[in-house]
């Protein structure tokens, strides 16, 4: 089974799409930070059926990373990537390095606003200045008609959009549901870092949301529900819970009841992060 082909310069990339457009391709891209899983996988699957070619980025991105995170722990086993990459027929992979991204003299930062106030930057307050950062070098690296990222960064989704729209990016954004494991745990590089007894803590988070979304929906008032949500999580395991919030579906903005919903959380299980959210389904 033969792998993507793998690039590693802007230059090389943008030959080998224009040479595609010189065909009459569309093109679909996947931005990841590797170490790859079946949530991954599920978004190449989906970038094929909207585009004759895919592009698969693979880069740990380190201006989305706090000093105090977990940069040069993320995992990295891009030999592994690629393997995986073949077994859904991607037909490229963009590894650029760090200083092909940033280098010497870089200067530039886009920041944006709307659905990132709040949740992820209470607590990551760079996180996604970096990410608007790398997903627009990405963007205007490649020249995508398509780009797929998961729901299961639910507000990395939406700034994502938001950057698009704002910039007049003529790029379709397709969001793809979260994938799972068979208790229920959404995929994550990060689930690595759990030994068992974590997982199987890990895995009360999406039961606790899907329970509070429920709860939402038959009327509990949207704070109650967040709060006992927050109480259930400890008493599960969580060491400290960050945050559990109802939101908009479309805007992030705080939830009402006669709005599409998104519930969303973080906690923390030892020294690992995760985060989780589920559909406030309408009444």
């Amino acid at each position: 089974m033969s792998g993507p082909d793998l690039v590693d310069s802007v230059a090389a990339l943008r030959a080998r799409i224009r040479d595609w457009r010189r065909d009459g391709l569309r093109v679909a891209m996947v931005p990841t930070m590797g170490a790859l899983h079946e949530g991954h996988l599920s978004l190449i699957r989906i970038a094929r059926e909207k585009a004759e070619r895919c592009v698969v980025s693979i880069f740990v991105n380190p201006t989305q990373f706090a000093p105090s995170e977990d940069l040069d722990k993320y995992p990295r086993q891009l030999a592994r990537d690629l393997d995986m990459l073949a077994t859904v027929k991607a037909d490229l992979a963009f590894t650029p390095t760090v200083g092909a991204m940033y280098p010497a003299g870089f200067a530039t930062k886009i920041s944006v606003g709307g659905p990132s106030a709040g949740l992820e930057s209470d607590f990551r307050p760079t996180f996604f200045e970096g990410v608007a950062t790398v997903v627009a070098k990405l963007f205007l690296q490649a020249t995508p008609d398509y780009a797929v990222f998961g729901e299961k960064d639910y507000q990395q989704l939406c700034v994502v959009r938001q950057l698009c729209h704002d910039l007049d990016l003529p790029i379709e954004i397709i969001g793809a549901p979260t994938i799972r494991d068979a208790q229920g745990l959404a995929m994550s590089s990060r689930n690595a870092y759990l030994g068992e007894a974590e997982l199987q803590t890990a895995r009360q988070l999406n039961l606790i949301l899907r329970r509070t979304a429920a709860a939402l929906v038959s009327g509990v008032h949207r704070d109650d529900a967040t709060g006992e949500a927050s109480r259930a999580l400890i008493a599960a395991g969580f060491q400290t819970v960050d945050y559990v919030e109802a939101r908009e579906s479309l805007t992030l903005a705080p939830w009402r009841r006669d709005r599409a919903g998104r519930l969303l959380a973080a906690a923390w299980l030892g020294k690992t992060r995760l985060i989780d959210n589920v559909e406030i389904p309408t009444s």
